[in-house]
């Protein structure tokens, strides 16, 4: 038998484009095809199409000078790779030579800091990706930041309407016929958490937004190890 082509080449062709091999580099280098999404800020299934569809043409030279940052500047976080590529990337155009619409974004902050993020199961499943600029901006900024989330009461050490989970969760708990609780941890009275360290938290857990608050919880004595986050909220502001 003949050998099996490579999954992730377009069929029909030999050799892969330039935003392919471009990925490949940063793949040998350590970054998976999901990094390389939040790199260009793009959804991750556009870096599959790299090879499957001969897209990202609009991202060479976003990649290249990705590339040499990690290779001969040594650089290597997330953001920082982000920011670098963001400067790189134009906005593709249409047949009649206007800037092509693009999807919205699910974050924003506002110039006075307010800022809301969502995200359900599916997004949760894969580390809460949507959320990481929210925070990471929300850091930059020198913002606060408050987050909801909701599990089954099980999860949770703690009985509702406890003082000792949060401050104030007699206001913020809401009980759900499914079983699960929605429960709030911090606030503009409380002063709520400083998004820089959970920017940090983020980062040392590899992106992964999710699992960075739910080290937080465990860590504190709020919820049990093997407790599922099943909705996670993230709201910012600016503290007075």
């Amino acid at each position: 038998m003949p050998p099996r082509p490579r999954r992730n080449r377009p069929a029909g062709q030999g050799e892969l484009n330039e935003a392919a091999q471009l990925a490949d580099q940063l793949q040998t280098a350590g970054y998976s095809k999901r990094d390389i999404a939040r790199i260009i800020n793009r959804d991750a299934s556009l870096v599959s199409q790299f090879y499957t569809k001969n897209k990202g043409a609009a991202f060479v030279p976003a990649l290249r000078h990705v590339l040499a940052a990690v290779q001969t500047g040594g650089i290597t976080d997330l953001p920082d790779l982000a920011s670098i590529a963001s400067q790189h990337i134009t906005r593709r155009t249409t047949a009649s030579g206007a800037r092509a619409r693009v999807r919205g974004k699910a974050v924003l902050i506002t110039p006075t800091g307010s800022g809301t993020g969502r995200v359900g199961a599916q997004a949760i499943a894969s580390g809460s990706s949507r959320l990481r600029p929210l925070i990471a901006e929300a850091a930059r900024r020198g913002l606060r930041l408050a987050f909801t989330l909701r599990l089954a009461k099980t999860g949770y050490l703690h009985p509702s309407g406890s003082r000792t989970d949060s401050p104030g969760i007699r206001r913020d708990v809401i009980q759900r016929a499914d079983h699960t609780e929605e429960r709030s941890y911090g606030s503009a009275q409380t002063g709520g958490h400083d998004a820089a360290d959970f920017a940090q938290r983020v980062d040392a857990a590899g992106g992964d937004v999710t699992a960075a608050v739910h080290q937080w919880l465990v860590e504190t004595g709020r919820i049990r190890p093997d407790a599922h986050i099943i909705h996670l909220e993230i709201r910012t502001w600016r503290p007075r």
